[in-house]
């Protein structure tokens, strides 16, 4: 008896890794593709499609969070302006709330869950974006409160208070401090750095923002090297232009 039961509890722990394995191997696939989607942006549909069949048959936080951040590229980078990012955005909605209601305590599901919820009031309309306002506050907020280190949660806490007006508690000082705060803990994370660049470029600022401007194209090493690539460098030459047209006076070590 005892050793039937021995085999029986070996027989379960077996059957248990190898679905822990099942799940792993196209989660890690997926994030193989999406690490690299700007050498072919067609990977992140391969990549949905890898955690939509995972998330069908096995749905772990892990692999429920990295749908939500593969329907958020595809809204951003593949689908169709109108209808198609708007669906694209409430699926990444859904995947992280699933997320959520998995792992509570994930700051990376909270993390998604604001930022397609963002993109999705974006693609609705002002209205709908003051109606969702407070709950993409809460999951922002729930996503520091979890993890304070976590970089990306700092720059959508920063990008909210430098997007909303200040009677609806915007506030363009902590949002500065927000997108520092983000380079502190992560001094390649581009994002961040165009973030606050932007926000210079708001407040008149020329000085500093060609300074995060021309950091961000000097970059060598980009956490997010396909967002880097493909968006935050063209931007980045862009408000350049911009600034050059809006402020004559040379730029730090040129000749005038």
């Amino acid at each position: 008896m005892r050793t039937f039961v021995t085999g029986l509890v070996a027989l379960l722990a077996a059957v248990s890794l190898a679905s822990g394995a099942a799940a792993q191997e196209p989660l890690e696939a997926a994030r193989t593709l999406l690490a690299a989607w700007h050498q072919d942006p067609a990977r992140i549909d391969r990549a949905r499609t890898l955690l939509e069949s995972a998330a069908a048959t096995r749905a772990t936080p892990d692999v429920l969070v990295e749908l939500a951040r593969a329907w958020f590229l595809t809204g951003d980078v593949r689908a169709s302006p109108g209808p198609e990012k708007l669906a694209a955005y409430d699926r990444g909605r859904e995947a992280a709330k699933r997320a959520v209601a998995l792992a509570p305590g994930n700051d990376h599901a909270h993390l998604w869950l604001a930022i397609n919820t963002g993109r999705f009031a974006e693609a609705r309309g002002m209205t709908a974006g003051l109606v969702l306002l407070p709950a993409i506050r809460e999951s922002s907020d729930t996503v520091l409160r979890l993890n304070p280190r976590n970089v990306d949660g700092w720059i959508l806490a920063g990008g909210i208070l430098a997007n909303v007006p200040r009677l609806m508690g915007g506030d363009r000082t902590k949002a500065e401090a927000h997108f520092r705060r983000a380079l502190e803990l992560d001094p390649h994370k581009t994002s961040a750095r165009m973030e606050l660049a932007e926000l210079y470029v708001e407040t008149k600022r020329w000085t500093q923002a060609r300074r995060e401007l021309q950091q961000l194209l000097d970059e060598p090493a980009a956490t997010d090297l396909p967002r880097w690539t493909i968006s935050e460098v063209p931007r980045a030459r862009t408000l350049l232009a911009e600034i050059a047209a809006r402020d004559p006076r040379p730029a730090p070590g040129q000749s005038p």
